[in-house]
């Protein structure tokens, strides 16, 4: 019984390879226990010992110490897409709601433009808001800003 092959974008498959690459110390084209935790954590998923264990002896070498290239990228493009994205939107906005108010304000926007480098007007920040702001509010919350991400605005 054989499984369609999981699709997901190339920029995702680029940013599995480059994980395994960084982790792959020796650069033997195989990662063991504690690489591959470090690895999976680096694209967002913070395993249990024994969820690690488990793909290692599911998809791992002969013995189950260590996965190839090719495993990993399978694991982690079943994994990836596997994620929910309202999960994904609703950590997205935890990390912009820095202070824990339950709305993106015009100072999130600017301290997050400021930490990518982007001098944005202020009235342009503050025209974001109020173009998603369907409560009028004077913020985006949370149900305000996953229906933005999942419209693809």
């Amino acid at each position: 019984m054989s499984r369609q092959p999981v699709k997901i974008s190339e920029d995702k498959l680029e940013e599995i390879r480059e994980a395994f690459s960084l982790f792959d110390t020796n650069k033997d084209g195989q990662i063991d226990y504690f690489e591959l935790k470090v690895a999976m954590r680096a694209l967002g998923f913070d395993q249990k010992k024994d969820d690690v264990l488990r793909v290692l002896q599911q998809q791992g070498s002969g013995d189950g110490s260590k996965i190839s290239i090719d495993a990993f990228t399978k694991v982690m493009s079943e994994m990836i897409a596997a994620r929910d994205p309202a999960d994904e939107y609703k950590k997205a906005f935890k990390l912009i709601d820095e202070n824990n108010s339950g709305i993106i304000t015009v100072a999130s926007l600017r301290r997050i433009a400021r930490e990518l480098g982007e001098n944005i007007a202020e009235d342009e920040l503050q025209a974001m808001i109020d173009e998603f702001d369907l409560d009028n509010d004077g913020g985006i919350n949370e149900a305000e800003f996953i229906k933005i991400m999942m419209s693809g605005h």
